[in-house]
């Protein structure tokens, strides 16, 4: 048995990291893999256009800072609350943006933050009900800069 040494062992390291980073990878994902996440939230259910709305710009000049806020029409209250909110960007190379958790303590159901968009592509806003319900929303925005190198 031959014991390599420890220049061996920096070349060899050096060998399988550099053939990791030329391997091809995925640059974006597809709609499917969007469609996938939110698949899986639901766990299968179908979700019903309405209650949700999501303010976001039409046109973004950068893709590195896009507002979004959204909200769900919701009474909250300990028998009628929002749950959970899914976004997801469709065509991000991560697609999953954000999961917002709620409780009628939350008082309203809105939350709002900045997402980043590689491209021009469709945001989608999946809300999860105490009843068990799911609802949604899909809002198309333009980037002209890509935010992800593009």
């Amino acid at each position: 048995m031959r014991l390599i040494n420890r220049r061996e062992t920096l070349v060899l390291a050096g060998a399988a990291g550099a053939a990791f980073m030329l391997a091809p990878h995925a640059a974006f994902s597809a709609a499917g893999d969007a469609q996938a996440l939110v698949t899986k939230f639901t766990g299968g259910k179908t979700a019903s256009d309405g209650k949700v709305t999501l303010q976001m710009p039409e046109i973004a000049e950068n893709g590195n800072t896009v507002p979004l806020t959204v909200s769900i029409d919701s009474p909250m209250t300990k028998d009628n609350y929002v749950k959970r909110v899914l976004i997801v960007a469709e065509g991000n190379p991560r697609p999953e943006v954000a999961t917002f958790n709620f409780s009628p303590m939350s008082g309203t159901a809105e939350a709002s933050t900045r997402m980043r968009l590689a491209k021009t592509q469709n945001v989608v806003a999946v809300a999860e009900m105490s009843d068990g319900s799911f609802h949604k929303v899909k809002r198309q925005v333009k980037v002209t800069i890509g935010g992800c190198g593009g």
